[in-house]
């Protein structure tokens, strides 16, 4: 029984209810359904965003994929570089002390603004707040140096003294701290918040397996930051003349046991107290490149980092086309063209993993649809009791 309303409201409501389904109907489904034209092809969908805040690792194998390996490392991820689909990650918003791998994003952000034959004149004032214990590449005052090596000492010696030099060249300590928050949110890496653009242990200066994937695929775009995270060895201007330097990467150099890793692109690893082990890197293999990030590993010593990266590294290439993706590297990037970033997630509605395939542009159509039919049957209501003149 209906209550309050006629028949011929009621009516009106369905046809209301009706249009406003319609309008949430995904654009594809619509295009399929004309006469003659071919079914859509069948895609994989990807979930939404919040499957990888979930606990636990996060996996959708096929029938006879390979097992993810157990790895002892808080916080991990792999993905493709190139679409930027994550194929399995465990804990993969976890905020934890990134240490050196930061350095990450402070070479995008610096990097593109200075050219690697600049040529400048350390200062002091450009060195006196490097932290205690920071690890160096041997920067001295008064030494002129071109950013190049600059750059040598941040990726391969991890050199704290560097990235003083190069934030100061930048506009400066607290600018460049500005500028890679930004820069993080503007890539969708929202677990980020920087503090010391070295990686140096302070508090509250966190990151995450997912914004560390991020930032090490993005940099891989850049030819300038892939050659240097990709460079095993170079010389550093010194007294009289250069010496060498040795990237710390030991899966890129195979240095102190630790055997190289086949098709290794590089990119950074670091370590504090505070952050324990912690690396981000790229292999390409087949023509497939896939971006790992580990973040510390609780059991096997200083050096497990990179043999939970290289287990990770070998189940994603064996995994290629053997598993749906679990989420993506763009999944939280800022909607291009908008006044206001506003991350997908933050728009998404539903199950976590909702598989519809619907656009935020068709559910919004049709909850327009729906909200519009609602103010139509109210007024309608209230004239039906409106006195007759």
């Amino acid at each position: 029984m209906i209550t309050g309303l006629s028949y011929r409201t009621a009516v009106s409501a369905c046809s209301l209810c009706v249009a406003g389904v319609l309008a949430l109907t995904p654009a594809t489904a619509a295009a399929g359904s004309r006469a003659g034209d071919p079914a859509p092809p069948p895609r994989v969908a990807m979930p939404g965003p919040s499957l990888l805040y979930r606990e636990g690792t996060q996996v959708r194998p096929h029938r006879g994929a390979p097992e993810v390996p157990e790895v002892s490392a808080l916080s991990w991820l792999v993905a493709d570089a190139g679409s930027g689909e994550v194929l399995a990650a465990s804990e993969a918003h976890r905020k934890l002390p990134p240490a050196s791998t930061l350095k990450t994003l402070f070479a995008l952000t610096v990097l593109p603004a200075l050219p690697g034959g600049l040529q400048h004149t350390v200062r002091y004032e450009e060195l006196e707040d490097v932290g205690e214990g920071s690890s160096l590449v041997g920067v001295e005052e008064g030494h002129t140096y071109q950013v190049a090596d600059l750059w040598h000492g941040v990726f391969l010696s991890s050199g704290n003294d560097a990235v003083h030099v190069l934030a100061s060249m930048g506009g400066g300590w607290q600018a460049t701290v500005d500028r890679m928050q930004a820069k993080a949110r503007s890539l969708g890496a929202l677990d980020t918040h920087v503090v010391s653009p070295d990686g140096y242990d302070t508090p509250g200066q966190v990151s995450s397996a997912y914004d560390l994937a991020v930032f090490g695929r993005a940099g891989l775009h850049n030819p300038d930051f892939a050659r240097y995270c990709a460079t095993a060895e170079a010389s550093f201007p010194g007294d009289g003349s250069p010496y060498p330097i040795e990237n710390t990467n030991r899966l890129l150099t195979g240095e102190d046991g630790v055997a190289p890793y086949p098709g290794l692109i590089g990119i950074k690893n670091g370590y504090t107290s505070n952050a324990g082990n912690t690396l981000v890197a790229a292999a390409r293999r087949g023509g497939r490149t896939l971006v790992v990030t580990v973040m510390n590993p609780q059991v096997g010593g200083g050096f497990a980092v990179y043999e939970e990266a290289r287990e990770l590294l070998d189940w994603g290439f064996a995994a290629a086309g053997r598993v749906d993706p679990v989420g993506s590297l763009d999944g939280l990037r800022a909607k291009s063209g908008s006044a206001t970033a506003v991350p997908v997630a933050a728009a998404a509605s539903g199950s976590p993993d909702d598989d519809s395939g619907w656009s935020g542009t068709a559910v919004v159509a049709g909850l327009s649809g729906l909200g519009a039919g609602a103010v139509a049957l109210r007024l309608r209501a209230k004239g039906n009791r409106a006195p007759r003149g």
